[in-house]
């Protein structure tokens, strides 16, 4: 049986093998004793697509780790270091497009360092593959020749994202995607999600479970999917194209904002009041001068957040639409498959009755391209003005 700190792992059984054996393997050589320690590494490189659970897997790796029963999701040790706030577990989750050698070198040599309250010293990198190319040299020096008792943990969607350097010193643990009949089950165990709605959300969101459980959760994240896949039934004309793209760039600004707003607020107001906002007295005044750079670069790091929120928001639509087209081909042939839109079926339906084949198959790749465009930091608004058009002529 597996510790229960990898429950939320959702059909992922063989990982959470790997893992199980990795945690028993890493209490051994902490207490000295026998074992198989070859099952435990000091570099560790999850990959998978979207929403498969990479981060969720090296969270919980990294509380197992610390927890004095491997994994228990009941101490304190397991709470924190999922929650980010363990002493000795470093989370660096990009602000931005890219994580910069600067803050690398930094984390680096936070990592040499001992353990000061766990059982080990964890730097945890989400989005390993937005690493420029001097901050994973930074990283490589450091995973070379790691200190005993610390633990790299990094996240990409494949290992072809990662340099090379670094993933041949990783242990490389690839996770799928999760079938739908084991999210809709976490929707209703989890989160008490209706029965009906979890098996349709996990089966729109494409083995997303993190966007399967906004969209059973959310009615407003409900219409702007829906807002979005009405798309193909705007496009009428030039116009009414540039106005599908405005609207699609807008939902994704939405949720954007919806996603990053809490967390900018909480960094104000923590910021404000570390910096002795609301106090009086010459000590109050005195503490807030020379703040303003503290202020900027907090500003800085937040808008940089909010367009890389605004892209990824921007990519699951065009996901979307992606799979609307390839729902209407499954009808168009007949194909005994699930469709991915089962709440959409009779619009894709009717869509394949008016589309050809080859016209649909045209749509499918022009979405593709419009990501591709986007990756290559086209700009967004140009990139999905020109895609609408292509949508609408076929």
């Amino acid at each position: 049986m597996s510790a229960p700190v990898f429950d939320e792992l959702v059909g992922q059984d063989e990982v959470v093998g790997i893992l199980d054996a990795a945690v028993t393997a890493g209490q051994a050589v902490l207490s000295g004793v026998g074992g198989d320690t070859s099952a435990m590494t000091h570099s560790w490189l999850f990959t998978g697509p979207p929403g498969s659970g990479r981060s969720v897997a090296a969270r919980a790796l990294a509380a197992a780790l610390q927890c004095p029963k491997g994994g228990c999701d009941a101490c304190g040790a397991c709470h924190t270091a999922r929650a980010g706030t363990h002493a000795d577990v470093r989370f660096v989750v990009p602000d931005g497009l890219s994580i910069g050698v600067g803050e690398m070198r930094s984390l680096v040599t936070r990592a040499q360092s001992a353990p000061t309250q766990g059982r080990w010293q964890i730097l945890l990198i989400e989005d390993a593959d937005r690493l420029t190319e001097a901050a994973g040299n930074a990283l490589l020096k450091s995973i070379e020749e790691p200190p005993s008792r610390t633990v790299f943990l990094l996240c990409a969607p494949s290992v072809d994202d990662v340099l090379v350097t670094i993933r041949s010193r990783c242990r490389v643990v690839a996770l799928r995607q999760p079938p739908a009949a084991a999210i809709a089950r976490l929707l209703v165990d989890r989160d008490g999600v209706d029965p009906a709605i979890a098996d349709t959300m996990a089966s729109v969101a494409q083995g997303h479970v993190g966007r399967a459980r906004r969209l059973a959760r959310d009615a407003e994240a409900r219409e702007r999917r829906a807002a979005v896949l009405g798309v193909p039934r705007r496009l009428t004309g030039v116009g009414a194209c540039f106005d599908a793209a405005d609207a699609l760039i807008t939902a994704a600004e939405t949720e954007a904002a919806a996603s990053t707003n809490e967390l900018a607020v909480r960094e104000k107001a923590e910021l404000e009041t570390a910096l002795g906002k609301g106090g009086s007295g010459k000590g109050a005044a005195k503490a807030t001068r020379g703040t303003a750079g503290l202020v900027k670069d907090l500003e800085k790091r937040q808008k940089s957040r909010l367009t890389r929120a605004q892209r990824d928001a921007l990519d699951r639509a065009l996901v979307d639409l992606a799979a609307f087209y390839r729902d209407v081909l499954v009808n168009r042939f007949g194909a005994r498959v699930p469709l991915v839109h089962t709440d959409l079926a009779d619009a894709s339906r009717a869509a394949s009755g008016a589309f050809s084949a080859e016209s649909i198959v045209r749509r499918i790749d022009a979405i593709l391209r419009c990501r591709e465009a986007i990756e290559k930091n086209v700009r967004p608004r140009i990139a999905v003005e020109t895609l609408m058009l292509h949508l609408w002529r076929g």
